[in-house]
């Protein structure tokens, strides 16, 4: 072989192996958050802001709460607005929405943050019942017409946000989306996670999802999962830098 070819031959072969390397560690740039039910999107701030700082493109799902169908469809008209792969992120009631919405062929893995893991058949009714598992507190309520579920204001930072600001609390009580009935008796058709790699973060002062319960969950599903001693409900809010480490993870995996 010529000089020439031999040089043409070393470059084409070190342009093939620097292209895989890229392509192989290139992390997913695209992460869209689902909030959970009583609360709304713009708790996501602390980890959109720290999300966005080191370069991700971030999306916020607001949800209506009407339904889990609902739920399902707006969660997946924000992932398709995306322009590659896709780390899905989802607190509470949204880890019911993105178990369903997940199936999504952009979305690449995903993050469960105190978040219900349903598997397909089960409903966040069929979760949140079990006897092995109590519920930390009685203070949902419905409305008046008893179509929804809400979160006693009085009791809502001592339940869903006990180590955040009290204003901060405070303005999320009185600005909390409420849950339809229906959406929470709606089982999932089916479940991303067992297909898809996944992450779970774990607050082990949760008191609105019984830590034990998401334990058994994510332990099920195989999950990598992050256990936060001392955290409420609100994960994001009190400890946002290990939130984002997490998301990283899942972006960064191969």
């Amino acid at each position: 072989m010529s000089k020439f070819h031999t040089l043409m031959a070393s470059a084409a072969l070190l342009g093939a192996v620097g292209f895989a390397d890229v392509s192989q560690a290139a992390p997913i740039h695209n992460v869209v958050l689902v909030h959970g039910a009583f609360a709304d999107g713009s708790g996501w701030k602390p980890v959109y802001d720290r999300l966005t700082i080191k370069g991700y493109h971030v999306a916020v799902v607001q949800e209506p709460e009407t339904s889990l169908a609902a739920d399902i469809a707006a969660t997946r008209r924000v992932i398709d607005m995306q322009d590659g792969p896709v780390v899905l992120v989802g607190h509470s009631w949204g880890g019911q929405v993105i178990t369903g919405a997940g199936v999504d062929p952009k979305v690449k893995s995903l993050v469960y943050l105190a978040a219900l893991m349903p598997k397909p058949g089960e409903s966040t009714a069929t979760l949140e019942t079990m006897k092995q598992f109590p519920p930390p507190n009685n203070d949902v309520k419905k409305t008046a017409d008893g179509a929804y579920f809400y979160l006693d204001p009085d009791k809502y930072r001592a339940d869903f946000a006990a180590d955040s600001p009290a204003n901060v609390a405070d303005f999320m009580a009185d600005s909390q989306v409420f849950l339809a009935v229906q959406a929470f008796t709606a089982p999932v058709k089916a479940a991303a996670w067992q297909t898809k790699p996944s992450w779970a973060v774990l607050p082990e002062a949760d008191h609105t999802i019984s830590p034990d319960l998401q334990r058994w969950m994510y332990k099920r599903a195989g999950a990598k999962v992050t256990e936060v001693p001392g955290s409420s409900h609100t994960v994001f809010l009190s400890h946002p830098d290990l939130v984002v480490s997490v998301i990283e993870q899942a972006a960064a995996a191969p």
